[in-house]
Formats: structure tokens, sequence, C-alpha cells
């Protein structure tokens, strides 16, 4: 009766030494040369950003995967959430560089930055710098010109009939879209330089929550409150999330606004795309966010094989028009 036992603990070591086996063929696989001769993920790399799975943030990863994969990098995707705790890990993961996207309190990011850089972990940021004595590579659109491109065109949309200073703006910022309401500041003076004493009154700031329909709700709020004879008169409204102005363009529709509020969108999402083409929607800013994920993972490949990289590359922005599409 003891053989029964002793041959399920043989049965169970060896297929346990199997797995074992397994495992370190794998392990070594990824460390030797390919059929074609290239040594492949040579380095890996992680790639922290918000939870939001938008299309921005989409394109960053998509972007990213395609640098890494022309490099023979392998590429990781984490979460900055503070709860999940996984940036505060990032030191002890033994990755050989990190991206970050710290839409964190600044001041939390930056200790975290320095963390890393305490353990020589090199370190590339996206879509919000972080100032800093030794300012980290950044790899993102220039905010304050990304408002001065929105100032010039809010100059051009504006209807013939209304007088020279009869732009009165609202910017609608979103927790969606972390990177430029962290840097709100920077795109209303980046406004303001550019459309100068046409203001009829200081550019107003909303901001929107993680809801698609939060921005509807908004627009309902404002322009019912102005028809009321509240304090609210905005002719020009911004958006700075897909989602918000895709929410809004239906919203403009359901209350016979379409014409009188002149609506600068964000992104090229379809839904965005077809209500410029419907003319709900005058035009919209576009950030080559695949573009910031291809960049970063060069620049961070760089910098972990020579130390150096650019201190700061500007993806630029696009503005889609009506007569682009």
């Amino acid at each position: 009766m003891k053989i029964i036992p002793r041959l399920a603990l043989v049965l169970s070591g060896l297929f346990t030494l199997a797995a074992f086996c397994t495992s370190l063929i794998k392990a070594w696989g990824l460390n030797v040369t390919s059929l074609d001769g290239r040594e492949t993920l040579d380095s890996h790399f992680s790639l922290y950003l918000p939870d939001n799975r938008n299309s921005f943030f989409t394109g960053i990863i998509e972007g990213a995967e395609r640098a890494a994969s022309e490099l023979d990098t392998a590429i990781s995707i984490h979460s900055i959430d503070p709860a999940k705790n996984e940036f505060e890990m990032a030191p002890y993961t033994g990755v050989d560089g990190v991206i970050v996207c710290p839409y964190l309190d600044d001041t939390l990011a930056r200790r975290q930055l320095e963390k890393l850089g305490s353990y020589r972990i090199p370190v590339v940021l996206v879509n919000h710098n972080i100032t800093n004595d030794q300012p980290w590579p950044f790899i993102g659109t220039n905010n304050f010109d990304m408002g001065r491109r929105i100032g010039l065109i809010s100059q051009r949309l504006k209807p013939a009939s209304e007088s020279p200073g009869a732009l009165s703006i609202a910017v609608v910022y979103s927790d969606k879209a972390p990177g430029i309401y962290a840097e709100r500041e920077l795109v209303e003076m980046g406004i303001t330089a550019a459309v100068g004493e046409t203001l009829v009154s200081p550019i107003m700031s909303f901001r929107t929550n993680l809801n698609p329909l939060d921005a509807e709700a908004l627009l309902y709020r404002l322009f019912r409150d102005s028809s009321e004879g509240g304090e609210f008169d905005i002719n020009t409204i911004v958006f700075t999330d897909s989602s918000d102005t895709i929410a809004a363009a239906q919203a403009l529709v359901d209350m016979n606004l379409v014409g009188r509020v002149q609506v600068i969108g964000f992104g090229a999402d379809p839904g965005v795309l077809e209500s410029i083409r419907k003319g709900i929607v005058a035009c919209s800013v576009v950030i080559n966010s695949e573009r910031i994920g291809y960049e970063a993972v060069r620049s961070l490949a760089s910098l972990h094989a020579t130390g150096y990289t650019s201190a700061s590359i500007d993806t630029g922005i696009d503005i889609i028009t009506g007569s682009g599409l």
C-alpha cells in the first residue's frame, strides 16, 4: 500500500521539475539570439499611465509598443494611481528605465521620481512636465503654444456680426485628460496672449470628472443659467477631452445652440469628426499621442544606453476643421 503514495510523490516531483525546467528555458530564451541573428529584449522599460484608457492614452501605448518592437525592448504598462502602489514599487522592479505620465500632485510625483533617480533608473516624462533642479527629459506638447493656437483660431471662428471685443471664452478641463489640467495656467496664458483685448471677460474655466456625460450636464447648467439671466454669456467653449466634446455636441443640438456657441473640440475620434462634418463643432485640437509614446521609448533607450538624450521633444498639435476632412 505504501507504493502508491511513493509513486504519487515521484510523479509530483517530476512535474515540478519539468515546470521548473520550462521556466528556465523561457527565461534563457529572453536573452538568446532570435532566428535572424538579432538579440531580442535587450532591456525592459515600464510605462506608468493613469487608469483612464481613452484614445489618447491608448495612442501613447501603441506608439511605445511600436518603438519597443523596433528596438528589441520589452515594455510593460502600469497604473500610476497612488491607491494601487505600482508607481511606489517602481524602484524595486529591476527595470532598465521608466516612462511616466505624472498626473499626480507635483510634490508627490517629484518625490517618487527622485527616488527612481537614487536607484539610478533613467526616467522620461510624457504629457505633463515636473519642474526640478535637474529636469527630466520631457516628451509632449507645449501647452502654452497649444493655448496660443486655440486663441488664434477662436478669433477666426468668431461670427462676423460680433463686435471686435466680443470673445467670451470658457475652457473645460477634464479628469480624463490630467496632463492638460495640470498645466491649465499655461493653456490660458497662451489663449490670452493670442486674443489680447478681444476678450470681453477673463477666461472662465470648468472641470469635468471621469463620467463621459459630465460635459453634457455642464453645458445644460451653464446655458440654462445664461438663458435665465445668469452670469455666463459664453460664445466660445473649448474642450480638452474627446468624450467631453462628443457629449457637448449632443447637448448643443438638444438646446438648439448650434452656431450660436462656437465649439473647439479635442481629439480625432470618429464622433468628434462627425460633429465637425455636421457643423456642430467648429474644429478640433489633435495631439499625436502615438508619437509621444514612440519618442518617449526612443529617448529612454538613448538615455539608458548612453546617459544622454534630448531635454525636450515638442510633438506639436494639429487643428482639424471641416475643410480639412
